[in-house]
């Protein structure tokens, strides 16, 4: 695990009983095809290197968008700051063969990349899951330019919200052909052996999960696709869908929203999807803000993580590990998993310090 700039900042590793190792996989160049930073639990091995946090230097200028600073000044800030972090798992380590492993696919929010939310995949890989976690072809990735300054926003991320989740879903086909032995051509050249993962996944424990935009792309996702037997969805912005997919979603849902970011109208949306008879459930944590799930929140000090909104009033520690035992214990009930994460049952309804059940917005009763 690296330090940032001779800081001690750096991602969390898992705290599950599993090495954790990672390896990209594209499948075509168009919007067509699937790009995906997949994380698994590997073998121990002496030789180990861990992959920088920010894959390429064609990122800085998103990330400069992503959190609405000059992108003139942005390479020089962003290479000081987050130039040399990498992420807490050994690059394209050998997959450990023990057991059939559920599924996660996941979804970054808008400007974000498929490395961004490494602290929640790592510490799923490390307590047993294969995480996909997809880079989103739909131009609302960091280094994707945007050219759609005079459209209307909600055609344009009701459009976005669908490719992004035909991107998931093309994913989990992907690990579906990897898991009954067929190769797929990674047009990466990576020195992965994907035939190590055949026969690997429990293909009836899939789970979708994902952060603000993403959030919006897990219901989309469930609404497409039965495959996926619940979802989690963290500090969803709920924009981009459109209600008359809502009565179509039938799996179990999970918001965990941050203190800071929620409005009325927000959460009017996902009070939409209240049922009597399907799982639906809300937490808030306390303190915290929109930018305490990716990895930002861990790669800044207080005072940077302040003014950019990286870091809210609680410890982003705390909050990462509230978040990720919630959805451990949601995914244990949902997926119907033999595993230990049930001591974590108490979150999913808020019941510590640190959650508030339900929303800390006040909602008018007539709006209901």
């Amino acid at each position: 695990m690296g330090n940032c700039s001779g800081h001690d900042f750096s991602i969390p590793p898992g705290k599950g009983p599993h090495h954790v190792g990672c390896t990209d996989l594209m499948v075509g160049h168009t919007v067509e095809g699937t790009f995906f930073r997949l994380y698994y639990p590997c073998q121990l091995s002496e030789r180990s290197e861990n992959p920088d946090w920010v894959p390429t230097k064609e990122y800085f200028n998103g990330l400069a968008d992503f959190m609405k600073i000059n992108r003139r000044l942005s390479e020089r800030i962003f290479n000081y700051l987050f130039g040399s972090c990498k992420i807490p798992a050994t690059w394209n380590a050998a997959f450990k063969p023990n057991t059939k492993h559920p599924v996660v696919i996941f979804s970054h929010g808008l400007g974000a990349f498929r490395t961004l939310y490494s602290a929640i995949c790592v510490e799923l890989a490390s307590q047993g899951f294969i995480v996909a976690s997809v880079e989103h072809r739909d131009e609302s990735a960091s280094n994707i330019p945007t050219t759609h300054a005079n459209l209307p926003e909600f055609p344009l991320r009701n459009k976005q919200v669908k490719q992004r989740a035909d991107e998931c879903i093309r994913a989990l086909d992907i690990l579906f052909t990897v898991n009954s032995g067929n190769m797929v051509e990674n047009v990466l050249k990576t020195p992965f052996d994907w035939s190590t993962l055949e026969n690997s996944m429990d293909l009836c424990r899939i789970a979708v999960m994902g952060h603000s935009f993403g959030g919006a792309t897990v219901i989309e996702c469930l609404c497409k696709e039965v495959r996926f037997k619940c979802g989690i969805a963290l500090d969803t912005w709920m924009f981009p869908l459109d209600e008359v997919i809502f009565p179509q979603v039938k799996q179990p849902i999970f918001f965990i929203n941050s203190e800071k970011f929620q409005w009325a109208g927000n959460i009017f949306r996902m009070k939409k999807l209240d049922s009597a008879t399907i799982p639906r459930k809300m937490i808030t944590i306390r303190g915290a803000v929109h930018q305490s799930f990716p990895d930002f929140t861990f790669l800044t000090g207080n005072c940077l993580g302040k003014i950019f909104k990286l870091q809210g009033n609680v410890d982003p520690h705390l909050a990462m590990d509230l978040s990720n035992r919630a959805s451990l214990a949601f995914l244990q009930r949902h997926l119907s998993l033999e595993r230990d994460f049930n001591q974590w049952d108490q979150l999913i309804d808020g019941k510590d310090n640190h959650l508030i059940p339900g929303t800390n917005i006040t909602l008018l009763q007539s709006a209901l």
